[in-house]
């Protein structure tokens, strides 16, 4: 039995955008707004608890950009409120069409 070949491309290969963002939880309702530096506050209904907004941000953002679950990564500040965020797929201006934010 033969080996598989590896995939020519990686996760961290494929096309995609890294963006800062920081993460309000238990806020009253899911929103994305602009930040004056040209990052993203999103604000989450979930708990920081047992990576609850962690979860809650990967599947609004998926949700948000119309891609999957798995095309949506942490990068680093897994338990901060400061983090960056991989989206493979994706090009910086179909974040901002998608999510419908304009620079200021």
């Amino acid at each position: 039995m033969k080996a598989r070949p590896k995939s020519r491309h990686s996760k961290q290969e494929a096309p995609g955008v890294t963006i800062s963002v920081r993460i309000q939880p238990r806020s009253s309702k899911n929103s994305i707004t602009r930040m004056e530096d040209g990052s993203l506050k999103i604000r989450l209904t979930a708990p920081p608890v047992d990576g609850a907004a962690n979860e809650a941000l990967i599947g609004y953002l998926a949700k948000a950009l119309a891609v999957s679950k798995s095309s949506v990564e942490i990068v680093s500040g897994h338990t901060a409120r400061e983090k960056r965020i991989r989206i493979i797929g994706v090009s910086e201006e179909d974040i901002n069409r998608l999510l419908n934010i304009k620079d200021q």
